[in-house]
């Protein structure tokens, strides 16, 4: 169940230059630094730490496996577009792959939106499919391109769905490029996953690597709610992908202590054991068949999707994609949805696995219908350590006071409202879990 597991190191190789820093439409570029992030954080209508607005939830909790490497973010008029969202889930692995999600949370948004204000998604979708594949591959001469998208309906709409999909690729290509290239930043043997959404109008391109999923809760012909899967797991279990990690020279097999997990290894050493053959990250298999090309998937939505659920494994591990849809439709209000849905895997965890440590858990519950939510608005800030304290939170029903928790992140703490002294929502009931009907 772990993502990473090394029996021996990795030598870490020189850093070389530094990227050009990216920035965000309507600002200067960004200098890497903590003020920048402190500035980014303040963006009216970027979450990114445990909250809800009125069409969106989000929550993680750390597990017992150490730091919290699970990251997230919800992003509403993206681009500086009112009727674009932006949405992310990343699971971190490995010494440093707490760093390596939350840098791709705060940067991956941004080349989008570089690429959108330069005009470039426009000359790649002038392009042939040939020409796009190359125009998109990596680094690593090693690398399988493989153009994933699945056009549900080919009428006026694909065109824009060819635009967002291009800038999604090229998004990830130079997310990567970025880790390895930055000065001090170790990810030779750290790395992440990503599952990312833009929703745009009725439009929906979702691109993924690794084993964070995106669920979409719908209505069937009857009525029914229903789970319908987004994306697939990318991990060696998969026959095309440990295809590919073999005709690179890289190993796949699984250990005996636990049979059933297929994990990625070096040519010669008993490293890095990693259990995804696509994510963020891990240089020193880039060589060997990992790659960071994303999986993507366009989609138009219809009246019958009500909900779309981003989450890491360690929700998936334990919950079955039913269970997951139908725990979010049974919250008591859409603003807790996402921390029940984690309070419930955490229980699962226990219940289905009372040995194991209980892994990370981060959840993005994105609504998409209309329907008014229980929390008006919920007001996330960048303070000093000397401003902590109590703030007052806006509810459509009444006014309360909710004491403020801290995260670090980088050397800006960031406090949020509504989380108890351990990063819990309060005052939250998680749905019951049976063991007999719960399945990974």
């Amino acid at each position: 169940m772990g993502s990473c597991l090394s029996t021996g190191g990795c030598s870490t190789p020189s850093s070389v230059s530094s990227p050009t820093s990216p920035k965000w439409p309507g600002s200067r570029r960004l200098r890497r630094s903590s003020g920048s992030e402190e500035q980014l954080h303040r963006i009216s209508g970027r979450l990114f730490l445990n909250g809800a607005t009125d069409c969106a939830s989000l929550f993680t909790q750390q597990g017992k496996k150490g730091i919290n490497q699970d990251a997230m973010i919800v992003w509403e008029n993206f681009g500086s577009r009112n009727d674009t969202v932006f949405c992310g889930v990343f699971d971190g692995h490995g010494p440093l792959g707490h760093m390596v999600a939350k840098r791709v949370r705060d940067v991956l948004p941004l080349k989008l939106t570089d690429d959108w204000k330069c005009g470039e998604s426009r000359e790649f979708s002038a392009s042939s499919p040939g020409n796009s594949a190359s125009e998109h591959s990596t680094a690593s001469p090693k690398e399988e391109i493989r153009d994933s998208t699945k056009f549900e309906e080919k009428d006026e709409h694909s065109q824009n769905l060819k635009m967002l999909k291009d800038s999604l690729l090229k998004a990830f290509r130079n997310m990567d490029k970025e880790l390895k290239q930055k000065p001090g930043f170790d990810c030779f043997s750290s790395g992440s996953t990503a599952v990312t959404l833009i929703k745009q109008g009725q439009e929906l391109v979702i691109g993924h690597v690794g084993d964070s999923r995106a669920v979409l809760g719908t209505r069937d012909k009857n009525n029914s709610l229903t789970a319908v899967q987004l994306t697939v797991d990318l991990k060696p279990n998969l026959p095309s992908e440990a295809e590919r990690i073999r005709q690179c020279s890289g190993r796949v097999f699984a250990l005996r202590t636990e049979p059933d997990v297929l994990r990625v290894w070096l040519p010669n050493g008993d490293s890095p054991g990693l259990a995804m053959t696509r994510a963020f990250g891990d240089f020193c298999l880039k060589d060997f068949g990992l790659i960071s090309v994303p999986e993507i998937s366009c989609r138009r939505l219809t009246d019958r999707d009500e909900f779309i659920i981003l989450a890491s494994d360690g929700v998936w591990d334990v919950l079955s994609n039913k269970e997951v849809v139908d725990i979010v439709a049974s919250a008591p209000a859409r603003s807790s949805a996402a921390s029940c849905l984690v309070q419930s895997a955490v229980k699962a965890w226990r219940l289905k696995y009372p040995t194991s440590r209980i892994d990370d858990c981060a959840v993005v519950c994105l609504f998409l219908n209309a329907e008014a939510s229980n929390i008006s608005s919920i007001r996330t800030r960048s303070l000093n350590a000397t401003n902590a304290g109590c703030y007052e939170q806006e509810a459509t029903s009444s006014k309360s006071l909710a004491c403020l928790s801290t995260v670090s992140s980088n050397e800006t703490l960031q406090y949020v409202i509504g989380e108890g002294p351990n990063g819990n929502c309060q005052d939250l009931s998680p749905v019951d879990i049976h063991p007999t009907t719960t399945s990974p």
